[in-house]
């Protein structure tokens, strides 16, 4: 039976970075993945690109059962210390948007910078391998695995979360977690399109492919409101784009979305254009919104697109930008695991240090990255979180005697 100080299980993100730093401090580290390719969901992030961090990132822009569990590791391991890295590395990179920085070249750059730390810290990859069984033994662990059984003094779980099945997300880590005792926050699909019931939605479906930036909201009472100013997009069965998918980490079934398509001030700049301008009303709407918009939306409200901006009401311009800023509507559902970028819920933060990341319940056992109950917002959000999580534990990991 080969032995190792550290196995860490899962080639992703937080798995590849942990086991680079806990090889570089002289540990012996084994890395196990199930699937064939490496890090294929940072190949695939940001259009290719990855979208690697954000130059701004505090605990708000997370959700977790305990906001402030992830505060220590962040603090500890920022974006400037990954944007060093990236540096050294030789990896030119660009933001795009709101601090979210992507490469300039392609995410398998990425790919090679984590590959190659790992291979200057020596750590040993067997992929793809399977794990069948982890079980306590002695002061560590052995593990069963399609390449034979091993030893370990310590298991690092940095499996991942459920989204793209079709990538070989498994939820392997949070079996794991309960059989060791850990409690688990219900796993759901975030950072993921709306869907609506089809009948609802027929008058939206021919809008599929538009996009503008709105203000978009969920939420009341004592949760509060949380509130974004992003891109929307229309879709056949939905809605999707940043802004919706910053929303759907938030939004609760059953309960409203509130979009805002144009601000309120649009009816005094539609007031004045009465008296200057003989346009058709869908024509001079469709000045101020997406023409496909414009049109939908006088047809949905039932007013004249082809009346002379002088001749319609004032009330019913109010009307008009009342229901384009005060849109709201009940989402049915979202695409699910298929589309979601990432998983809200996971392993319990409670049963975890969050210091070492390390289990309160069973010493030597460690999670790390989206199978923890932490999710960042869209934007390199998710990435830091990996990054550094990964970076708290394989820092705090014991040095062989």
């Amino acid at each position: 039976m080969q032995s190792y100080d550290v196995v860490v299980v899962g080639a992703g993100a937080a798995g590849l970075f942990c086991a680079g730093i806990a090889g570089q401090r002289g540990l012996k580290v084994l890395l196990i993945d199930h699937a064939a390719r490496v890090a294929e969901k940072i190949r695939i992030s940001g259009g290719g690109r990855c979208n690697f961090t954000n130059r701004e990132v505090a605990p708000a822009h997370f959700i977790s059962g305990n906001p402030h569990y992830c505060r220590s590791a962040l603090a500890r391991y920022t974006p400037a210390h990954f944007i060093a890295l990236v540096q050294r590395h030789g990896i030119a990179f660009h933001e795009k948007h709101r601090g979210q920085l992507f490469c300039d070249d392609s995410a398998e750059q990425i790919i090679r910078m984590l590959l190659a730390d790992c291979a200057a810290g020596g750590v040993e990859r067997w992929q793809p391998c399977s794990v069948s069984a982890v079980r306590q033994a002695g002061a560590g662990f052995e593990l069963d695995t399609t390449r034979g059984p091993v030893q370990a003094a310590r298991v690092v779980v940095a499996t991942g979360g459920l989204p793209v099945p079709k990538i070989g997300a498994t939820d392997w880590g949070l079996r794991l977690a309960k059989q060791f005792g850990h409690r688990v926050v219900e796993p759901r699909p975030a950072l993921v399109p709306l869907t609506f019931d089809p009948e609802t939605w027929a008058p939206f479906a021919a809008m599929a492919g538009l996009s503008l930036e709105v203000a978009i909201e969920t939420g009341e009472g004592k949760k509060g409101t949380t509130r974004f100013l992003e891109d929307l997009l229309f879709t056949h069965r939905g809605l999707s784009g940043p802004g919706v998918l910053q929303i759907s980490s938030y939004w609760q079934p059953g309960t409203p979305i509130r979009v805002a398509l144009a601000g309120a001030g649009l009816v005094d700049t539609l007031r004045k254009a009465k008296g200057s301008t003989q346009r058709h009303f869908g024509n001079e709407l469709a000045l101020h919104l997406p023409e496909r918009l414009a049109q939908t939306w006088l047809g949905l409200q039932a007013l004249p697109a082809d009346k002379p901006m002088p001749d319609v009401r004032d009330k019913d311009l109010t009307k008009l930008v009342d229901s384009l800023s005060r849109w709201a509507l009940l989402p049915t559902g979202t695409e699910g695991w298929r589309k979601a970028e990432v998983m809200a819920g996971g392993v319990d933060t409670r049963d975890l240090d969050s210091q070492s990341m390390g289990s309160k319940l069973v010493p030597g056992l460690h999670f790390i990255g989206e199978v923890v109950d932490v999710t960042g917002w869209l934007g390199g959000y998710n990435f830091q979180w990996a990054w550094a999580s990964a970076a708290a534990c394989a820092s705090g990991l014991p040095l062989a005697a």
